[in-house]
Formats: C-alpha cells, structure tokens, sequence
C-alpha cells in the first residue's frame, strides 16, 4: 500500500491554508519551468499536506500565464498522491447561487493558449479523460462537507474558458444552452495534467456569480466576486481541514484508474522514445517508463 499524500491547489481568494502543523515551505525545481509559487507542506493528523495557491501569492498570475505542467510536476515531485483543486466559479443554473459549492464530475476544455500534456514528440501518449474525476475523492469530499454542517453539490459539468476576460452574454447564454453547470478558467489542462501524472483529482467548484447571463449578473465585476470569495474562502479551509482529518492514511485504488492511467496510453516504440523527453518525464511517468 502506498501512503496518502493530500495535495490542495488553492484558487482566487485562498493563498494560504492555516491549521497545518510542522509547516515548512519547499523549493523543487522542475524540467518544465517555474510553478506558481514554492510548495507549503505540513500535517493534519498525521496525514501529510501539500498546499500551491495556483495563481501564486498575491494572485501574481493570470489563467492563461499559469504554468500548470510544472504546478501538477512539482506536486507528482513532492509524493501527492490526491488532490483537491479549489477554484472560483460562475454559475448557469439558478439552483446553484452565489455561495454555492459544487462538487463537479465532468469537463469541457475551451482554453486554446495553453501547454495540455507533458507527452508529445518523441514519446508520445493517449490518456483516457472519459471520467476526469476521481470517484472515491467525490465521497470524502462530500462527507466532509456534510460533517461540517453545510451542504455541496454533487456532479456537474465544468466548462473551462482561456479568459482572462470575463464571456460575453452570447458566450454565457450559449454555454448555458449547452446544459453546462459551471464557468471557470483554470481547471483546464490541469485536471488533463493530473491524470497524466497519474494523481488522483477532485474540483470543489466555488460559485462566485451567475456569470453574464442572468439579468440580475448582467456585469460581473472582481470587486463582486471578491465579496462572495471571502465567505466561500472561510468555508473552503474549514472543508480541507475536515477532509484531512477524516482521509484514510493508506492511498485507496482509484475506481476510474486515475492513478495507473499511463498502464495503457504510452505508444512511441521504447527505441524510437527521445531521451530529453524522457529526461523531463521522470517524475510523471517513471513508474511506467522504468519497466
């Protein structure tokens, strides 16, 4: 059995995550470049803590100049073994207000400025996204959240826009049409990373608004969503550290196969492989490219 690592890639408003003990920060460099911000590790309980604030401290980086493959390398680097994104959200559904927290299952990529993959030229591999989210990291999650006294979500889909601006009305409405729960702008190619990696991923989707198509939300303005990410901040601690408390010590096998998904996806030939490539793959793909 392998032991538990429980990472947490903070979102807009949570930069920080206290109640860690033996709390150290750590520096590990990656092939892939510079991560957002150097890795905070503690405990709770006994059970090892890995905390990223995604957009760096201080909120220094935008969606589209975040550097996810070395964020998820760095977190492969450090033993992660599941991991929590918390991100800030817009919503499509009247049902799910501001406040609201959604425990979503599924994904639409629509960002086109980013780096998807770690794999490519010289070593090339097709993972299987048909179920994005781990299922097992759902049921903790939410029996958290229900041990904390406030209600979450569960399922919906997350559409990922490239931002950094906010949709136009006929973006939003025609997502809306589309039957999608939720916008957002970082948990693409993020979530793809983490599957590459072979972590296990769950996203707490934190509403902030209803995005520009509701006539009440016609103009979403950062200092409105401020507002309501200082109370889903508050809210979003108090689940982690529940999480932590309660997440069994020894890791659980992934039903989806989040964490044996390279077992099938590599297809390069070994002998036709690029080494430099290789080199970087390390940390992500070492368990498979080692046999």
């Amino acid at each position: 059995m392998t032991s538990a690592v429980l990472g947490i890639i903070g979102g807009s408003g949570i930069y920080d995550l206290p109640g860690l003990e033996d709390v150290r920060e750590e520096t590990i460099a990656s092939p892939w470049g510079e991560p957002s911000a150097p890795l905070t590790r503690g405990v709770v309980a006994g059970l090892p803590i890995v905390f990223l604030p995604r957009h760096g401290k201080g909120h220094v980086y935008s969606p589209s100049d975040i550097n996810y493959r070395a964020n998820i390398d760095v977190l492969k680097r450090a033993g992660v073994t599941d991991l929590i994104s918390l991100s800030a959200c817009g919503s499509f559904r009247e049902e799910l207000p501001p406040g609201t927290f959604v425990l979503v299952d599924q994904f639409v990529d629509r960002t086109h400025k980013r780096e998807s993959s770690f794999f490519g030229k010289g070593c090339v591999a097709h993972v299987s996204m048909a179920h994005p989210v781990s299922p097992r990291l759902h049921v903790h999650l939410a029996a958290a959240a229900a041990a904390e006294g406030f209600s979450m979500v569960q399922g919906g889909t997350y559409v990922c826009m490239e931002g950094p601006q906010f949709s136009s009305l006929a973006e939003s409405l025609s997502y809306k049409a589309q039957g999608y729960s939720v916008i957002g702008m970082t948990n693409m190619p993020e979530a793809k990373l983490a599957r590459e990696a072979e972590i296990c991923y769950a996203s707490v989707a934190m509403v902030t608004d209803f995005d520009c198509w509701h006539p009440d939300h016609d103009a979403v303005t950062v200092q409105d969503i401020i507002r309501v990410l200082n109370s889903n901040a508050g809210k979003a601690k108090a689940l982690v550290a529940r999480l932590a408390r309660d997440f069994p010590r020894q890791h659980e096998p992934c039903p989806v196969g989040s964490d044996r998904a390279l077992d099938t996806a590599l297809i390069t030939a070994p002998d036709a492989r690029d080494p430099k490539l290789l080199a970087r793959l390390d940390a992500v793909a070492g368990r498979v490219l080692g046999k």
